[in-house]
This record gives structure tokens, sequence and C-alpha cells, in this order.
């Protein structure tokens, strides 16, 4: 693909940096350096204005998975555009996309998941989870019940409640988070635990924690617990087997709720149309989702409710009074009916067995990098993967924050034709689901010629 004509990219680039805010920016180099302008794709790749490609490896932000330039998902999109672009749920109105894919999202999701509402991404859903979860124990007379506990380094988005609720400290920092009704545990990631403790142990050590932290705030103060199913932000923790089911029934003991965030695990990057009960074993009693809802190509999230406490918030708490919670754009139909498409697409091209096929050669060949010196841990399932890069592969001791190992790597990568993320001295892989072969040798010729590249560069400057 060309650059886009008539427009210089020279231009898009200062209108960029001096009018943009962008998500998570770094302006310590963001006022010399600019953005990168991207300014077409097609299937796993992206261009950039001056016509250079890159094999995505990142899948936009988790969510590309069908992939880019889709013309039947554009048609789609435009056919609802002319039909009806717009009209709000509120007041007992819908439209037909809004409908048909809550009844979708019913007949895919766990159990008796059969209740959704709409907004506009993954960090709403989260933060609608908590306001119905809230309305839900006022409901039953239960009105202590309002402290949800998390998890250090689980990420659930970046409004203000969604933020709090995650547990990554690097996001903290100069921002404020609400402290009272929020609390974290610690995270149960294997590869940092001690070298003597066995991972059923370290795993009910864990489970353990939930335990003792309900009971140290009181069950009676205590409505959810949020979870994703594996973490994504935080650096692609997997959790021991057996962690999620052991920690539903600690939340089932103590009457709380357990919300499974599945805004990066669903729609297909581990294979599953969603990964609770599919991959972990759980039917958690709310999942939120978004990113490969649409495939990122419109805005859309979902927090599905389970029929026991859809019961309960659906009866009129008061004579005249409603359920006064709601978005302009829940149930936006253009982008409901790119996701009705999205899983049209999806469920056709048969993409998650396609996932749990490419996924296992992706995650054997990724881990052939552990040859490398300063590669300590390959970790993750199917496509969703982390590279985390250490001093000492014996102690996993750290390398110099200075040295910006991570991205060094992306920035190494980049150059090659590769997108990667960098998280601190971490480098993740969430590639489209139409991910191949070749796709997938590129990628891992590419990293490891990116992270020797780095190995030089650290011991030259003496990090190494």
């Amino acid at each position: 693909m060309s650059k886009p004509t008539n427009i210089s990219m020279q231009e898009v680039w200062q209108q960029d940096r001096d009018h943009y805010i962008h998500p998570w920016t770094d302006f310590s180099t963001f006022k010399e350096t600019g953005s990168m302008v991207l300014a077409g794709s097609d299937n796993v790749h992206v261009f950039d204005g001056d016509g250079n490609r890159y094999l995505d490896g990142i899948g936009g932000l988790w969510c590309v998975n069908i992939g880019y330039g889709r013309e039947e998902m554009a048609e789609a999109i435009a056919e609802q555009v002319r039909q009806m672009p717009y009209y709000s749920c509120f007041g007992h109105h819908t439209t037909v996309p809004a409908a048909r894919l809550a009844a979708k999202l019913a007949e895919l999701a766990p159990g008796n998941l059969n209740h959704v509402f709409y907004g506009c991404g993954g960090s709403v859903a989260n933060d609608t989870a908590v306001r119905i979860i809230h309305f839900y124990f006022n409901q039953l007379g239960k009105k202590s019940k309002k402290k949800i506990i998390s998890r250090i380094d689980g990420y659930h988005g970046s409004t203000y409640m969604a933020m709090s609720i995650t547990g990554v400290k690097f996001d903290h920092i100069g921002f404020d988070i609400e402290e009272q009704l929020v609390h974290h545990i610690s995270c149960p990631n294997p590869y940092r635990r001690p070298a003597s403790q066995s991972l059923e142990d370290f795993c009910n050590e864990k489970v353990q924690e939930l335990e003792d932290k309900i009971l140290e705030l009181g069950p009676d103060n205590v409505a959810a617990f949020f979870a994703e199913p594996i973490m994504g932000a935080g650096g692609v923790i997997v959790a021991p087997e057996g962690y999620h089911r052991k920690i539903l029934a600690v939340c089932r003991k103590y009457g709380v709720l357990y919300v499974s965030d599945e805004v990066v695990t669903a729609f297909g990057r581990l294979g599953h149309m969603f990964a609770s009960e599919a991959e972990f074993g759980i039917v958690p009693d709310i999942i939120t989702c978004a990113k490969g809802l649409t495939s990122g190509y419109l805005p859309l999230g979902a927090t599905i409710l389970s029929d026991e406490i859809y019961e309960v918030i659906s009866k009129p708490q008061a004579d005249g009074a409603i359920f006064t919670h709601g978005f302009t754009y829940s149930g936006h139909p253009v982008s409901c009916a790119a996701g009705l498409k999205n899983i049209e697409i999806m469920e056709r091209e048969q993409l998650c067995a396609q996932v749990r096929d490419m996924g296992a050669y992706f995650e054997t060949q990724l881990k052939t990098l552990l040859d490398l010196p300063i590669v300590g841990d390959v970790r993750g399932r199917k496509f969703m993967m982390c590279i985390e890069n250490v001093a000492d592969k014996e102690t996993k001791a750290l390398i110099d924050p200075q040295a910006r190992v991570g991205n060094r790597i992306a920035a190494h990568c980049q150059a090659r034709g590769l997108i990667v993320r960098p998280l601190a001295h971490m480098n993740v892989l969430s590639p489209p689901l139409t991910l191949a072969k070749e796709h997938i040798d590129f990628m891992i010729a590419t990293l490891r010629e990116s992270i020797e590249v780095t190995v030089q560069e650290l011991k030259a400057e003496g990090f190494l």
C-alpha cells in the first residue's frame, strides 16, 4: 500500500505533536521525536506515512483480531450508517444491531450470563460493573458491601474507578486513585515466586491472601473481586493451574461477586470466544469485554451479567424509580453492527481453531529465544505473549531501568519491520489472529536479531 496522496506527512506529524495529547505519552521524548504516523493497513501489516511496511505484532492494542482492511466489515458499517447511524437506547428504545448483538453475546458467554450492558470500551465496561454491583447489593439491602478487591499488576482501564482497580503502580504516578473502596492483593506471577516454593504452594498462598483480605475488610463490606484470566498490561501473567477456580470458590464462600475482565482475552486471543470457562474452568458472575468485540474497527464495550444479578437489578426499587445508568452511545447501532459482523467473520473462518493451532506454534517458537543471554522468561498463551528481559537469569535481577531495554528492543524491531510493545524491561506480543506461519517465523527471527543487537549495546554501555 502506498502512502495517501495530497497529504503532507510532515504537516500531519507537526499537527499531532502540537495538538494531540496521546494516551501513555512519554513527555521526556515526545516533544522532540513526535509520533510515528501510520497511514495504511492490510491484514497483519500497517504502513507509515512513507509507505514502509511493518508486521503489527501487537494487533493495534490487543484488539485487531480479524486483521486490517476487511471489506465486508467496511460494508457492514457503511450499510448501518446509511440505514440508521444512531438512535438513543434511553427510554425503552432499541435498534436492530443492539438487540441482535446482545442475544449473540448471551449465546456465546458461559453459564447464565445472558444480559448485556453496552459502553464504549473496556474502562467503561469495568466502571459499569462497579456501579451495577453497588446497586445490586443496595437492592438486596446489603448497603455496606461496596469494597472492591483486585490484584497488583492487574489492569482494568484508565477512567477514575477503573484505574483505581488497576494495580499497575507505575500507572498511578502523579494521579489520584480511590483508596477507600479499592484494595489490592499480590500478583500471582509464578516466575517471581521463591525458588524453593512449589507452584501448588504458591497458588494456595495467593488464594489464601484473598480470603485473608476479605476477612480483614469484613465479608459484609466486600462486594467484588476483579481479575483478568491472564493479566495483560501488567506483564502477561499466567497464574498457576487451578488458581481461578480456587479464587472463585473463596468468592462464593463470602458472597463476593467475581468479575472476569476479558477485555483482552475474549474473542479469540486465547482460542475461544470467551476464555473464563473454556480455558480456566470458571463461570464468573460478570464478564467485561471490548477490544476484540469489534476487532477495534469501532469503539464498543460490554458488561455481561448473570441471570441472578439481572433478576435483582431489574426489579423496580420504588414507585417511579428507574435504572439510572447509561451513556449517549450505549448500544450504538453502527458499533453493534461491527460487532455482529466481526463475530460472523470469526465463526465462518474458524479463527478460534486457527489460534489454537498457530498459537501453539507461536508459543513454541518464542521459547526458542530463551537461549539468549537476557531473555529470562517467555510466557503467555496462544496470541497473548510476553518476553521478560533480565540482567541475570539465575537471580532474575533486572537490568538498570536507565537502559530502557524494552524500548531498545522495540526500536530495533521497528527498524526491521516489526512492531512489538515495550513494557519497561518486557516486550509484549498480541498480533492479529490471522497470523500465518511465515509471519510467526519473521517475528521470531526479527526478535532474535533485535535482542542480540540490544545485548551488544548493553554490554558496550556497561549495563551488562
